[in-house]
């Protein structure tokens, strides 16, 4: 839930930190800190007070998001120009996977070993998501 991404990742063929788990991880997140907060209101007689939910969802939930989805996106940019797979139109950056195959690619580890490699085109006007 509060993972930090590393260049360990691109080496293991199980990455910890994806897209997918950064969502969940704000979900989770997010409901905790609303039980919390709403307990806490309730507890101390307060009336509810919106702004401090929304506050709390920021600084506990949202902000750790952001960061962890920079470094998720800054690993993923490094990956795709250290690798084969990186530049695959078969490569998922979001989930760091071969969607031919179905796994897990690594710096190590070529699902495909370069066999079922194929550029990503670039029609006029089109440009990578970086």
């Amino acid at each position: 839930m509060f993972r930090e991404g590393s260049d360990e990742d691109n080496r293991s063929t199980n990455p910890k930190v994806t897209f997918g788990s950064i969502v969940w991880g704000v979900l989770l997140r997010t409901v905790l800190v609303v039980t919390i907060i709403l307990l806490l209101l309730d507890y101390f007689h307060y009336d509810v007070n919106v702004w401090i939910i929304v506050f709390s969802i920021w600084l506990f939930a949202a902000y750790p998001a952001y960061k962890q989805y920079i470094k998720f996106k800054e690993r993923m940019k490094k990956f795709k120009e250290e690798t084969l797979c990186g530049s695959c139109k078969y490569f998922n950056r979001d989930a760091q996977l071969c969607s031919i195959y179905d796994e897990h690619v690594s710096e190590d580890y070529v699902p495909c070993e370069g066999e079922s490699w194929e550029p990503k085109f670039y029609g006029p006007g089109e440009e990578d998501e970086d």
